[in-house]
């Protein structure tokens, strides 16, 4: 995935206008800073035709490691568990009643692993974008603007008062030269804080027709501790 991608609709747009100085600043620095914290609490709302799925848990994002409990919105409970992934792996625990929250320390055994596929599933393109939502520096703030990242708009979100942006490729969206499929493959846009924290990412994916909402604090961080087998970026 490129290190910024595309822009999808968002709530409450009065732009796109380019980016201020202190815009482009906020928003080069936004993946570094969840690297720099170490790790944060996530929430990951993954829409499906046959209902959504929703990761509520913690991202490494030094190690490049999540983990968390999946739980099924207007669906059945099959796919119900927990869930560990990294860059390149998967790994399930099914569970018949999933908590809410995943247990501090991941159960020692029942844990099935599997590749994260690059295309086609939903699910492991929202894991693989919650993992690229940090990095070990800032981004080039100068560039941002000429490659077409914009602001569109002011939220409100969890009492933080946030500006809505837009990653490079925009203005290709714009005239339909960037990615295309259901809600605009790879559409992003970032809630963004007066510190240029991370509060909410909305991403187009092809697999699906509607945005995946990936949400920061939702709950109190917990370090992230691997499951047997699987190996998280040192």
């Amino acid at each position: 995935m490129a290190t910024f991608l595309v822009a999808s609709s968002g709530s409450a747009p009065t732009g796109p206008r380019e980016l201020t100085s202190d815009q482009a600043g906020r928003l080069a620095v936004t993946r570094f800073l969840n690297f720099q914290a170490g790790g944060r609490a996530v929430t990951i709302n993954v829409p499906g035709t046959a209902g959504g799925l929703t990761i509520t848990g913690s991202i490494d994002y030094r190690r490049k490691i999540g983990y968390g409990a999946v739980r099924g919105t207007g669906r059945d409970t099959s796919s119900d568990g927990l869930l560990q992934w990294t860059a390149t792996t998967v790994s399930v625990h099914p569970m018949a009643n999933t908590p809410v929250k995943a247990p501090a320390r991941p159960p020692g055994s029942g844990w099935y692993s599997r590749p994260l596929q690059r295309y086609g599933s939903s699910l492991d393109s929202s894991l693989a974008i919650a993992l690229k939502l940090g990095n070990d520096r800032p981004d080039n703030a100068e560039l941002l603007p000429q490659n077409g990242a914009a602001w569109v708009g002011q939220d409100r979100l969890d009492g933080h008062q946030v500006d809505i942006m837009t990653g490079p490729r925009a203005a290709r969206a714009a005239t339909g030269t960037a990615a295309s499929g259901p809600a605009g493959a790879g559409a992003v846009r970032y809630w963004i804080g007066s510190d240029g924290t991370m509060y909410r990412v909305r991403v187009g994916v092809a697999s699906a027709s509607r945005p995946v909402v990936i949400d920061f604090d939702t709950q109190k961080y917990v370090p992230v501790r691997p499951v047997p087998g699987v190996t998280p970026k040192r």
